[in-house]
Order: C-alpha cells, then structure tokens, then sequence
C-alpha cells in the first residue's frame, strides 16, 4: 500500500475521526479528537488492512497556544508508518491512556504526565519516571515553566 492509498483507505474507513493534516512529510499525518483516542488506536492496531501493531514514538508538545500529543505508528507486517496527534487546551490536558493498545506507551505516558502535567486516564502505573517522588515545582517542559533556580535562556 502506498502512502497515497494509505491516506485515502484511512479517510474512507474512519468516518471522520482523523483528520489529515498538510505538514509536508513523507507519512500521512492526521489529527484525532482527545475523546476518540481509544476507539481509533484499537482500530488502527484491529484493522486486517493495516495492523499497526508497532508505537515508534509518542511525545508531548507545548507550542505556547496549546499542549500537542504525537503518536508515531507502524505496522511490521504491512510495513506501513503514519503519524497522528491531539491536540489539548492548557486547562486540565487529558488523554486516555493507550497501553492497552501498545504497551510501549507505558513510560511516554508517565513522562507526559511528569514533564507537562497532562493527565493520563487509566494508566496502570503513574508512579514517577524521571523526576523526584516529592517533586513540587511543576511541569518542566511548559513553556511558561519557572522555579527558583532556573535561568531562562534568551529565544533566538
């Protein structure tokens, strides 16, 4: 299947819950609603055509408007990779979690929590990853982030 088929057989399969973004890249990026997540990583994984059983990567974005999850995804049998995102306002970010679909999330769930305070729904283990367990100071990765003994560097 090629990229354009791809694009095409998700636009035709998916009644509208993704929604293919124009970012120029070599695989198709689409945007699915935060209260789709669940249904749409089952069937992405479920589907016979695609079987994206593989999660590349997953990271979180603080683009000063608004918080951005990215789902990088492929399927080893069909050799197929495509991209997908959510986007998140700054009050009460949520997500369900995807581990039941690819239990690699696990850890770039906590690392989303701790990193940029967005709440991960269902996540069997939220203990912290990275930071101290009695860490106070807030979400590191924001780009409003401040604490006593951080020295902002000047935006080129």
């Amino acid at each position: 299947m090629t990229q354009q088929e791809l694009t095409a057989y998700i636009q035709s399969s998916f009644e509208g819950k993704l929604t293919l973004l124009d970012t120029g890249r070599a695989e198709p990026m689409f945007e699915v609603r935060p209260d789709d997540l669940l249904e749409v990583a089952r069937r992405l994984r479920d589907d016979l055509q695609l079987k994206f059983d593989y999660l590349c990567n997953m990271g979180a974005s603080d683009t000063r408007e608004r918080l951005e999850v990215v789902y990088s995804i492929a399927s080893t049998t069909r050799r197929l990779r495509m991209d997908f995102k959510l986007v998140l306002g700054y009050e009460n970010p949520a997500v369900e979690s995807v581990t039941p679909v690819w239990p690699a999330a696990n850890w770039y769930e906590r690392e989303m929590n701790e990193l940029f305070g967005i709440e991960v729904k269902d996540h069997p283990d939220m203990r912290p990853l990275l930071l101290p367990e009695d860490w106070d100071q807030g979400y590191p990765m924001l780009k409003n982030w401040d604490a006593p003994d951080f020295v902002r560097m000047p935006e080129l």
